[in-house]
């Protein structure tokens, strides 16, 4: 069993392992780096704690719980200590040095409360922790307030990842990415950098992709392994039912989050639809919470302390360039400190329409806009893009072929921000027609598609861009979704084929961007045939079963000119 004492200076023993003092820029340090954690069910958790040599009464406690169990984890814990704070990091049961089968996502809950209650009862430990971190360590966060803990102060969760509603699927369609990442964090107690980085993941979902082999059939396609049970245990569950619900707060269990929380996140973060559920939930269900989100043009990683100057080919606003990482200590000296709130939070919303160079702040992620401008899908002009809604009924026509492997269809471009030119991809392209005047476009663009399809069920997106007045095209947003969940995330809907339907969504990418006097919005809507994600063949069957076999007839789609998008914009 794990022990800490406080004595002759603060110590710590773990299993009999005692810690040992490490001089770092002049100071010395104690470092504990084999503490274990008993959890109720027997697993052991494995964690480390730094604090200086020369403390002697208890402080706060910053904490990360992470599943990247990283040999350099210790520089993050030596920077809360050297902040005057006691630096932890904790493990997912099975990393490191803990035991326990490594299962992403399902025990953190329950595991990251047994360390913060083991921490708050540590000498060292005055009962105030703050946590930190990003990606998955930003869901270890909300994780963490399943069940709050009265020592847990305060969250600082950045790019974080919702499981179930953005990974490893992202409106009930799972990605490919995931995969790989799978065999990285389960390997072994460390990460298996060298298996994540190797070119055979691409080569091998492209195997698939040609094989037309089931979605769920991927796993053997990876020589010398057995079949990947965390994958597979994330196929039997396509809606956002219980095990997905059992991770992060659900509903009314927002209400009992009654911490100050700093979320930040990116325009390009990967984990920007996760951020902000998780800000809309908490802000619903628990009205004038002490909530402030930053964001700006950012991708997963700069979200999360340090941003890019150049993301992907686009220079950012030089206003833009802050130190995120400096901000979320400044947070926790404030709420565990009593020191003053950060001057960058000027409101609960602070994000950074691009070209513009300037911060705009707001009291809620509603308040960033106060208008909507309409657009309908005319189907007149090689697709138009139209203000008005047509006056006589009309559709736009696309074919697919799941047969056909010779081509890719994708929803996918944030591989790069600035276009010289565009082309659909295999779906329909609208355009509007130019600005007349400079529009703030800042928020989640939002729409009623309206469609007839010849199947039971597809996966479609729609991308946004706008063509600058020199004919460039800069990529601002996206939507990608199952249609039999465009309703009802955990509850299937088959369409009905020859009827047509109406498939709403919301769930798109925030940004913030100044829409440029002559530029034009454009629009791709498209259905999803690539290695990159799922196929849905349209049968109505488990889409991680059918294949290529079940393609049989191609994928008529009538995009009609009565449905629409809706842009935010800020007058």
């Amino acid at each position: 069993m794990a022990v800490c004492c406080l004595g002759a200076s603060l110590c710590v023993k773990a299993n009999n392992t005692t810690g040992r003092d490490t001089l770092i820029k002049g100071a010395y340090y104690h470092v504990y780096d084999s503490v274990l954690i008993p959890s109720k069910d027997g697993a052991v958790i494995s964690a480390l704690v730094v604090l200086k040599k020369e403390q002697q009464q208890p402080l706060p406690v910053i904490l990360q719980f992470t599943i990247y169990a990283r040999h350099t984890d210790i520089k993050k814990a030596i920077e809360a200590a050297e902040k005057g704070y006691v630096g932890v990091m904790a493990y997912s049961r099975g990393k490191r040095y803990g035991t326990g089968e490594i299962t992403p996502y399902e025990h953190d809950a329950k595991d990251v409360y047994e360390v913060i209650d083991w921490i708050s009862k540590q000498k060292w430990c005055n009962g105030k922790i703050g946590m930190y971190g990003g990606s998955y360590n930003g869901f270890t966060q909300w994780a963490a307030t399943k069940r709050m803990h009265p020592a847990l102060k305060t969250i600082v969760p950045s790019a974080t990842v919702a499981p179930g509603l953005d990974v490893p699927m992202m409106n009930n369609v799972i990605m490919s990415f995931p995969f790989s990442w799978t065999y990285y964090v389960s390997n072994n107690r460390f990460l298996d950098t060298e298996d994540y980085n190797s070119p055979k993941w691409k080569e091998l979902e492209y195997q698939w992709f040609q094989q037309g082999l089931a979605y769920r059939a991927l796993d053997s396609l990876v020589e010398g392994r057995p079949r990947n049970k965390i994958f597979q245990t994330w196929l039997q569950h396509p809606t956002y039912d219980a095990y997905w619900q059992n991770m992060i707060p659900y509903k009314h269990e927002f209400a009992n989050i009654d911490i100050p929380v700093l979320t930040t996140t990116g325009y390009y973060d990967g984990g920007q639809v996760g951020a902000l559920y998780y800000t809309r939930e908490h802000n619903k269900y628990k009205p004038g919470a002490e909530h402030y989100v930053i964001i700006g043009p950012y991708g997963h990683f700069g979200s999360q302390g340090h941003p890019d100057t150049v993301y992907h080919g686009y220079t950012i606003d030089a206003v833009a360039n802050i130190s995120i990482h400096n901000i979320i200590y400044e947070w926790f000296d404030y709420i565990l400190k009593g020191k003053p709130k950060p001057a960058f939070l000027k409101d609960k919303i602070n994000y950074q329409p691009m070209a513009s160079n300037e911060w705009k702040h707001a009291a809620s992620l509603d308040k960033v806009s106060n208008d909507t401008l309409t657009f309908y899908l005319d189907h007149k002009n090689e697709g138009l893009l139209n203000r008005k809604k047509p006056t006589q009924p009309g559709y736009s026509n696309m074919e697919l072929d799941f047969a056909d492997r010779s081509s890719m269809n994708s929803y996918f471009y944030e591989f790069r921000i600035i276009w010289d030119s565009l082309f659909s991809g295999g779906g329909v392209m609208y355009k509007s027609k130019p600005f007349e005047t400079a529009t703030e476009f800042t928020g989640c663009f939002t729409g009623n598609l309206k469609v007839t399809i010849n199947k039971r069920d597809m996966d479609y997106s729609a991308v946004l861009f706008e063509q600058l007045p020199d004919g460039r095209y800069f990529y601002l947003s996206y939507f990608m979704g199952r249609a039999s969940y465009a309703r009802d995330n955990t509850k299937r809907q088959l369409l009905i084929p020859g009827k047509k339907t109406t498939l709403p969504f919301t769930n798109s990418y925030f940004t913030s961007r100044k829409i440029a006097k002559g530029s034009r919005l454009v629009l791709i809507v498209n259905v999803n045939k690539s290695q990159s994600e799922q196929i849905n063949y349209g049968t109505g069957k488990d889409v991680s079963s059918e294949t290529i076999q079940d393609a049989k007839e191609p994928l008529k789609i009538r995009w009609h000119n009565d449905g629409f998008i809706k842009i935010p914009v800020k007058r």
